[in-house]
């Protein structure tokens, strides 16, 4: 009798776990989405730019996986970058490396990539079932709301590729985790990845300066340092700078009830240098005109400081330059975890065997961001996900002796 395979979740993971399997033939693979069509969040993570995955040599690449390296390192052994442009290639797509070492789809979009690839999967026999929501389990069969009512699905093995808690509206609403929990698997709480936080603006600041960029900056938390750029919002700061140091900072935020972003507002200047030009006499000049001349701090930088720093700071060149050089920006929380891009936390590893199966649930297996890593943008999050959905994949076929 054909072996039934239910791929729950139609995002990169679940696609990619159903590519393995179809490749095995002798399986019936269907794939259920609770949306009215797959890869929702996948083709809006490409209307800025389809980031697919990134250049660095591998070691670096894993590393961008902090405390979990090292239960991502075997999957990106098995399909890391490299493997994936080949992939890709075999879509029909080329590929090209950008200047900051991100790779993209020639046509830089996501649409084509996912058109191309559906189409092979259906050619391949994968079928696909749209608005059906997963609800869990009656005794061994699978639980699904449809718009025509529930229903119930055999399958002799199960991939969960379900998404994690961020952006809702795509499909990635994180309801999957107490239908886990209440079946005694470990999932650690979702939390925000890759996301904005709240600052304290003054009611001038956040409505002079929202959604300003503040370019060419250091930031820091801890030890961890990055150059780059961000902006500012109404309620705080978001971009790609503050998405890097995200982690750390809800971290911290979390273990002490503060937490500070400091910035390095004039990178390219020693803070012995800053400190002798704003040294020099003032004169008429005004403080905004004597930090642009002497720092070249103006505008949405010379805002931050006036924001942040008393008086006597901004009226000492010794400790202007010094705020300078290392300006604390404290930030109050993180923006909800459905703004953000992607979420921390999931189906913990240690619950997981080497094929991503679930100890505690024999024939269940999990794939994507509902496990518990995170990664930066740049690449990183995508190349997991499909990893990991093949890692599933062909753990169904190790599973079913297929």
């Amino acid at each position: 009798m054909t072996k039934q395979v239910a791929i729950i979740g139609g995002g990169p993971a679940g696609l990619m776990a159903a590519e393995m399997l179809a490749a095995a033939g002798g399986l019936a693979v269907t794939v259920f989405d609770a949306m009215p069509s797959v890869g929702r969040k996948f083709l809006m993570a490409g209307k800025g730019g389809m980031n697919i995955t990134h250049a660095e040599p591998l070691a670096d690449f894993v590393s961008r996986y902090g405390e979990r390296a090292d239960q991502i390192a075997p999957l990106l052994d098995a399909f890391g970058p490299s493997a994936l442009r080949e992939w890709i290639r075999g879509l029909g797509i080329e590929t090209f490396v950008g200047t900051s070492g991100r790779v993209f789809p020639t046509e830089m979009k996501a649409a084509p990539m996912l058109r191309a690839w559906l189409h092979r999967l259906r050619s391949q026999g994968v079928h696909f079932q749209v608005r059906h929501r997963w609800l869990g389990w009656a005794d061994d069969q699978l639980r699904f709301a449809t718009p025509a009512g529930e229903i119930a699905v055999e399958a002799d093995a199960v991939v969960l590729a379900l998404g994690g808690g961020s952006w809702a509206k795509l499909g990635s609403d994180g309801r999957w985790v107490p239908l886990l929990l209440e079946r005694g698997v470990s999932v650690a709480p979702l939390r925000p990845s890759n996301c904005g936080f709240d600052v304290a603006w003054t009611p001038y600041f956040s409505e002079r300066f929202a959604g300003e960029p503040v370019k060419a900056v250091v930031a820091s938390v801890g030890a961890q340092r990055q150059q780059g750029e961000f902006n500012i919002t109404a309620t705080g700061i978001e971009g790609g700078l503050i998405y890097a140091l995200s982690a750390p900072l809800r971290d911290a935020l979390a273990r002490d009830g503060q937490a500070a972003l400091t910035l390095d507002l004039a990178p390219g200047r020693s803070l012995e240098k800053l400190a002798a030009e704003l040294s020099r006499p003032r004169g008429r000049d005004t403080l905004a005109n004597h930090l642009r001349r002497r720092a070249g701090i103006e505008g949405v930088k010379a805002a931050l400081l006036r924001e942040f720093c008393p008086a006597e700071t901004l009226n000492a060149a010794t400790s202007l330059a010094a705020a300078i050089k290392a300006l604390p920006l404290p930030v109050t929380a993180t923006r909800p975890i459905d703004e953000a891009i992607s979420t921390a936390g999931g189906v913990a590893f240690e619950g997981l065997d080497e094929h991503l199966m679930l100890r505690s649930q024999p024939g269940v297996f999990c794939a994507g961001e509902m496990l518990d890593w995170e990664a930066p943008t740049g690449g990183y999050l995508l190349t997991a996900c499909l990893a990991s959905g093949r890692a599933a994949g062909l753990g169904v076929r190790h599973w079913l002796g297929a």
